[in-house]
């Protein structure tokens, strides 16, 4: 389960960041989680409710958002957004395509009590 290893990665930025702005802790953690990044969502909380325990977020909540995943297609030079995954643009049927995001994992925002 590389959740907890992402989890602890993160817990160590938000340490870092609570640090530089003097806080007492940290009140809301906010991510974004592309869809096909790998990251189940359930897991990472599990791990987040583990690992927060005597760190400065210890109190915090995991707020997850989601991105769709989006491919640009060399062929026809446009960008989509997907409801399914797929490596063909839906436009004009080429697989020259490329994964613009949705592989994703991001530290969006923190809410901190200072």
């Amino acid at each position: 389960m590389h959740e907890f290893s992402v989890v602890q990665a993160l817990l160590m930025q938000v340490e870092d960041i609570a640090k530089e702005h003097n806080a007492n802790s940290v009140e809301k953690i906010y991510v974004v989680i592309g869809e096909v990044s790998g990251v189940e969502p359930h897991l990472l909380k599990m791990a987040f409710d583990t690992f927060k325990e005597n760190t400065i977020a210890s109190k915090a909540d995991l707020v997850i958002e989601f991105q769709k995943p989006h491919i640009y297609c060399m062929e026809c030079q446009k960008e989509f957004s997907l409801e399914r995954y797929s490596m063909r643009c839906p436009s004009c049927g080429s697989f020259k395509v490329k994964l613009t995001k949705g592989d994703e994992l991001i530290l969006k925002t923190l809410e901190l009590d200072t």
